[in-house]
């Protein structure tokens, strides 16, 4: 198992900071959050492309994906009626499957539950089919530039829209494509009320990427989540790639939350 951090959690730092931190507090991988760089990605240039990317090669540390795809530019819409919306929000898609490949990434976790919610007069049938479309438009892009789209199905608490594991595997069986796959993520796991190891056997042979955090938002480890049937479900299913840590309260320094996560991580796996 390898580790990565989020970078969102280091609040006003420059990315090539994070990834200091990530060195320093001994994780190998960190991820990015497209809107820490920039309101758009369509406006971050090559040049600056490049620099971010060497950066993170001169730490020591690896870029190794996005997530919070659709936080900015505000406005875009996953499975709205809008035709044309659909359509510039899955040609924001393609643009950050190129950045996320110029930076050395090869992973995207598609997540943004506030741009997948259920709209009023939408059925789940019709979200579903519009969300299968834009995917599979998006496959020849994805594998050109070998970057893999991950699925990230979210509680209740947060959409009406793709809330199992389960799910994000059927929608990989749909896709049938090596390059789509599906994420999974602790905190969300949690909110399906089953047995995680029997969640994570469920989705062996498709996850893509895997985010580690706790039910009560805070890192690994920092409340009352049981990590050992976690354990064992992502040894039984072979998965030895990054586990990356991801936080939703921000209250606690970075160097806080980064080290006092990395401590369970690597004590736990």
């Amino acid at each position: 198992m390898k580790f990565a951090m989020c970078n969102e959690f280091c609040v006003g730092w420059p990315v090539e900071d994070a990834f200091k931190l990530a060195r320093d507090m001994g994780y190998q991988g960190v991820e990015v959050s497209p809107f820490t760089i920039a309101e758009s990605v369509l406006d971050v240039p090559a040049s600056r492309r490049d620099a971010i990317r060497a950066a993170a090669e001169k730490t020591g540390v690896e870029i190794i994906g996005l997530h919070w795809l659709l936080t900015k530019p505000e406005g875009l819409y996953l499975d709205c009626p809008d035709k044309g919306l659909r359509r510039r929000t899955r040609d924001y898609f393609e643009a950050l499957i190129h950045f996320c490949a110029d930076l050395g990434g090869d992973r995207m976790v598609i997540g943004s539950p506030k741009s997948r919610n259920l709209l009023p007069g939408v059925s789940y049938k019709q979200a579903w089919d519009w969300s299968v479309e834009t995917f599979r438009s998006l496959m020849d892009t994805a594998a050109e530039r070998k970057v893999n789209l991950c699925i990230e199905p979210l509680s209740t608490k947060e959409t009406d829209f793709i809330n199992t594991v389960a799910e994000g595997v059927k929608m990989c069986d749909e896709i049938n494509h090596p390059n789509f796959k599906v994420h999974i993520d602790v905190k969300a796991m949690c909110g399906e009320g089953r047995p995680l190891d029997e969640i994570i056997r469920g989705a062996k042979g498709y996850v893509g990427h895997f985010h580690v955090n706790d039910a009560n938002l805070d890192g690994p480890g920092w409340g009352d989540t049981d990590y050992e049937p976690i354990v064992r479900g992502i040894r039984e299913i072979g998965y030895d790639d990054y586990a990356s840590v991801e936080v939703f309260n921000f209250i606690y320094p970075p160097e806080e939350i980064a080290g006092k996560s990395i401590a369970f991580l690597k004590k736990t796996f």
